[in-house]
């Protein structure tokens, strides 16, 4: 209770926050945002120029804002959607592989495995979007504005590979419960890190592979330290951007008329931009001429074989899906049933 109330206060002071839970703010003409990564494009090529400069030329100077990442903040990507819903952060994007820890349900876009290419995760999404609106706004008191994607995630790895299976007996960097189902199917061991910590952890010989984005990946250095890079996205880095109720409904009509017109073309360039970065991405770290905006490495790409696909189909129906019923229960069968689960022809086993 201290610790969850120390950081209330640190979150308060950095954004300039009343310490009332749900209160509703004034009207304001300059918006506070807890953005998405730092230091990746999704960030510094959209969401920063949209809140610092395009907000105020679109409203004619009526309406400015200030962003900063979610990493940087001090804010546990974890309790982001409980912040939101508090008060305690107005605007803020929450990964929901993070979030999904503590509401497994809202993991469900995203697991492992599950879309093994963007066509297939646009679908998904567009099938659990309603459901997700509805959750976020009646059981979290939080408005849904848009969902942002990062480049595919994949497997960087220091040693020798050539199949899925060779992550066996490996240590590897995850970043959520079914991404670490997904590795242990294979036999291999998940070490759970957050981004900003991943090179040191790689760095210091804890980890030898790690799942994180193609570009993020190479933004971070990756493709110095490692050698192989396995092209298959195991995930894609799902996250919800989202306002606190009390605080949208108090923004001026015309700010929020604003809002929902141009967050739309927002989640649109970003998405564009994970797509196009998921394939730069591996040209970069590999060295293609192809690589334009990102550092030339020297990394051999291994492809997925037709066995990898199907033994990827296997584990999501075996032992992801699974993992995360038994995690969750019945509601999050239901949820899988009714939204995500007729788009990719599987049906969530029914729960004990």
């Amino acid at each position: 209770m201290v610790r969850t109330y120390i950081l209330l206060m640190y979150i308060a002071v950095l954004f300039g926050l009343p310490m009332q839970a749900g209160a509703q703010a004034a009207p304001v003409e300059r918006l506070r945002i807890v953005g998405g990564l730092a230091a990746i494009n999704q960030y510094t090529r959209h969401e920063e120029q949209f809140w610092t400069k395009e907000l105020a030329r679109l409203s004619g100077g009526r309406y400015t804002a200030s962003i900063v990442p979610f990493d940087r903040a001090g804010v546990p990507g974890q309790e982001m959607l409980n912040l939101m819903k508090l008060g305690v952060v107005p605007f803020g994007t929450a990964l929901l592989s993070q979030v999904s820890t503590q509401y497994p349900e809202l993991g469900t876009p995203d697991m492992a495995g599950l879309s093994p290419d963007m066509a297939t995760l646009r679908r998904v999404v567009a099938a659990f979007r309603p459901y997700l609106e509805k959750t976020l706004r009646e059981r979290h008191g939080v408005e849904l504005l848009a969902i942002y994607v990062y480049p595919a995630q994949v497997l960087f790895c220091q040693k020798p590979m050539t199949r899925l299976t060779d992550i066996a007996g490996r240590r590897v960097r995850v970043s959520g419960s079914t991404q670490g189902d997904f590795i242990r199917a294979l036999n291999g061991t998940p070490v759970f890190t957050e981004f900003s910590e991943l090179m040191s952890n790689m760095k210091s010989g804890n980890t030898e592979c790690a799942v994180t984005g193609t570009m993020s990946g190479n933004t971070l250095g990756l493709h110095t330290v490692t050698h192989y890079i396995y092209s298959m996205p195991l995930s894609w880095g799902l996250a919800a951007f989202a306002a606190n109720r009390d605080t949208w409904n108090a923004l001026p009509a015309d700010l929020r008329r604003l809002l929902h017109d141009e967050l739309p073309r927002l989640e649109s360039a970003v998405w564009a931009e994970s797509e196009r970065e998921t394939g730069e991405g591996v040209a970069c770290n590999t060295g293609a001429d192809s690589c334009g905006r990102g550092s030339k490495g020297t990394m051999i790409e291994v492809q997925p074989s037709a066995e990898d696909q199907r033994r990827r189909q296997e584990i999501l129906t075996t032992r992801v899906l699974t993992g995360w019923v038994q995690r969750c229960g019945p509601i999050c069968a239901d949820v899988w049933n009714q939204t995500v689960g007729p788009v990719v022809g599987t049906r969530a086993p029914a729960t004990k």
